[in-house]
């Protein structure tokens, strides 16, 4: 007689089979895998034919997000290294704060001009200055382009997350204030122990790391001796209530800045992130319910429409007020619209704070996480060529 529910090891199998099947597609037309994957989501979960056991959605979406937040956080940190930020640091905390203030500016105003509470408004706005480090890192890899517009991309993407988490706190302690009912203080002091205690927790990891990269086998570090490390510093992250996906970038930053040879755990950690990607963005499609995305409709509309909006005129700024060059003011705004796991955490926490607006907030964020994911990576692949015609003998 059969089990109810099919096996933990077939369901693992079908799942990299469907990462099989994203790649081999994404890699001979124009839908990145990343949009492949999220889809192959939707099909398996509610949305879509409800195959896959609700239990597992349910217990492995939380740790792998977590685990994708570290491992991409972590070789994003390679770009925010002493070397990398001293060749491109004016230009990218430039276009970062600047991209980030407008998309949050841009979705207050427009979510407040249609009637929306001011606390929702706020919060939702603190959320829109996030953006999508898994996604964007993933088309990078996938597209195979490197070069000074990708290092730079890359490192936006990845100081995105530290201003957006600034910028998050501010708003939390902003909606407090209308609220009434919170203590402005406690949001702050919230918002400084989460950056503080995340940076701090970075380099206490990204030191020993750096120390004893390649110890074991000198000049070599192994595989298990750098993912150790990243999924310590993602466990610890979330025991202590900080955030992994920064603690992971500073772990990386102090590495890539301090040893000796300090692109080998980098490589390391490449050769192992796409198994956890598969499941991260599988179930993300997974855990969407129509329900979720059919509740707020017009509001999520307006909500992604000014964010992208912000973001775009943000990033465009930003980068003529720091001359960083035509391709980088035309086309790096396109290459910031993905929204997925740190939006969502932060979502999750502001529900936590404001319980009363939990019914709002995370169909908002939900719904149009997964349009972005569906629809941004592809508009991200298409700017990156376009800012690299050389790549694929454009003009």
């Amino acid at each position: 007689m059969h089990p109810s529910e099919p096996p933990i090891l077939l369901i693992l199998g079908l799942l990299f089979l469907l990462g099989l099947a994203a790649d081999l597609i994404g890699r001979h037309s124009f839908v990145p895998r990343v949009t492949l994957l999220i889809l192959a989501g939707l099909a398996v979960g509610p949305v879509g034919f409800d195959v896959l056991p609700e239990a597992v959605v349910r217990d492995w979406f939380p740790p792998m997000t977590t685990v994708a937040l570290s491992l991409v956080g972590f070789l994003l940190g390679e770009k925010l290294s002493i070397n990398e930020l001293r060749a491109h640091g004016r230009v990218v905390l430039g276009i970062t704060i600047a991209e980030t203030s407008l998309a949050l500016i841009a979705v207050a105003l427009a979510l407040l001009a249609i009637g929306v509470h001011p606390v929702a408004a706020l919060l939702l706005a603190g959320i829109a200055a996030a953006s999508a480090p898994t996604a964007t890192y993933d088309v990078v890899r996938e597209c195979g382009i490197k070069g000074e517009f990708t290092d730079a991309l890359l490192a936006v993407v990845a100081l995105d997350d530290a201003v957006s988490l600034l910028l998050f706190s501010l708003m939390m302690a902003a909606a407090s204030a209308v609220d009434g009912n919170h203590s402005v203080m406690f949001s702050l002091a919230g918002g400084v122990r989460e950056i503080g205690g995340s940076l701090l927790l970075g380099v206490a990891l990204g030191v020993p790391m750096a120390y004893l990269s390649g110890r074991i086998r000198p000049g070599e570090p192994t595989l298990a001796e750098a993912m150790g490390f990243v999924l310590l510093c993602g466990g610890l992250a979330t025991w202590l209530d900080l955030s992994p996906v920064l603690c992971a970038m500073v772990m990386g930053a102090v590495v890539a800045s301090v040893a000796k040879h300090h692109d080998r755990p980098f490589h390391a950690v490449e050769g192992i992130e796409w198994p956890f990607l598969i499941l991260f963005f599988i179930l993300a499609g997974a855990s969407t319910h129509a329900s979720a995305l059919l509740m707020v409709g017009g509001i999520t509309l307006v909500y992604m429409v000014s964010r992208c909006a912000g973001t775009f005129a943000g990033a465009w700024i930003g980068s003529a007020l720091t001359d960083a060059g035509p391709a980088m003011q035309k086309w790096i705004g396109w290459c910031l619209f993905p929204q997925a796991g740190v939006a969502l955490g932060m979502a999750l926490l502001a529900t936590q704070r404001f319980p009363e607006f939990e019914a709002f907030l995370l169909p908002v964020v939900l719904a149009s996480t997964v349009v972005y994911e569906i629809t941004a990576p592809a508009i991200t692949r298409r700017a990156l060529q376009a800012a690299h015609p050389e790549s694929t003998g454009q003009a």
